[in-house]
């Protein structure tokens, strides 16, 4: 078995308490990290996670990405960072712009130049495909901490510290997911809110998103963005897997929301190479991608209502 990068290190991740931070830091400890520190501004969901982990290998610490100070004290003798923490609700950063540059982009600045100061070994930002030609203000915060991030490469000059990046799509079992409204819909009898039968998003599991985040560590030599490849839906197809033969209406398209979702745009896939499991993008790679590739939620690989079914519910049969 190949060891995990994780093993005997020191790590922080911002965002500790969220659904991918709960994971990776469970998950961190059960391959041998010496000291994980959960750095998050909600004292209520560090006080749940205290109770359920109970691991003296815990440090938690409250603050804010915005806080430049409070990362300078968290980051002393971290090995490894991975930035989670962001606003992620799409109507919230379009209803508090400022906010969401602040802690999505500035934060992310903050994290960054923490962990160069640091001597931090590598960092780790969790991307999403908002970023890939955005057209909200949340996909247009990440994409700016996205290039931002890997550009602070440029800082880390004459360092040890090296930072890439994740870009992945939605995660089953993750807050804010629509797989909780459709099962609360089918228990009230229906009907289901559909946007659009034919809306299509990439889809994986939380492990999957912790996977490559390893994968990240291990591979990166610093700027890279890691791209898993992950089959899709329609959403009309995960409303099947998840509440079958409940009758659905269509709401039609939010503002700002895709019809399909992109990992790789067709420009950027200049700088793509396909790397095994995962694409990478990168000055250098495996095999580069065929001229003219993207990457969208339409054209990948489509899962059935039994496969989704199987990844939502993989102890249990759906709703």
């Amino acid at each position: 078995m190949i060891p995990s990068p994780l093993t005997n290190r020191s790590i922080l991740c911002t965002g500790g308490t969220g659904s991918f931070g709960s994971a990776f830091v469970r998950h961190a400890l059960d391959v041998g990290a010496t000291r994980v520190v959960v750095f998050s501004r909600d004292e209520l969901k560090q006080f749940n996670m205290r109770g359920a982990f109970q691991d003296e290998r815990i440090r938690f610490f409250i603050g804010n990405v915005q806080d430049r100070d409070r990362l300078d004290l968290a980051m002393r003798g971290v090995d490894i960072v991975v930035h989670a923490a962001a606003m992620k609700q799409i109507p919230t950063c379009e209803e508090h712009p400022k906010e969401a540059v602040e802690t999505n982009i500035i934060g992310t600045q903050h994290v960054a130049l923490a962990a160069i100061d640091a001597g931090v070994r590598c960092g780790v930002f969790l991307s999403t495909d908002k970023a890939a030609a955005p057209n909200t203000h949340y996909g247009a915060t990440k994409l700016a901490a996205e290039r931002l991030w890997v550009n602070a490469n440029v800082y880390a000059a004459g360092t040890r510290t090296k930072l890439c990046a994740t870009r992945y799509g939605n995660v089953i079992g993750s807050r804010g997911s629509v797989i909780p409204v459709f099962e609360r819909q089918a228990l009230e009898g229906g009907p289901l809110t559909i946007t659009d039968p034919t809306m299509s998003r990439f889809w994986m599991k939380i492990e999957e998103s912790v996977e490559l985040v390893e994968t990240a560590l291990r591979f990166t030599r610093g700027g890279e963005v890691f791209i898993p490849k992950v089959p899709a839906s329609s959403i009309l197809t995960l409303a099947e897997a998840v509440a079958p033969g409940v009758p659905w209406i269509t709401t039609g398209i939010r503002r700002g929301e895709k019809l399909h979702e992109t990992l790789v745009t067709e420009d950027e896939a200049r700088d793509t190479w396909e790397c095994g499991d995962h694409y990478r993008i990168s000055t250098s790679g495996d095999e580069p991608v065929p001229r003219g590739f993207t990457y969208r939620s339409d054209t990948a690989r489509q899962l059935s209502v039994s496969e989704l079914r199987a990844l939502i519910y993989p102890t249990q049969e759906a709703v």
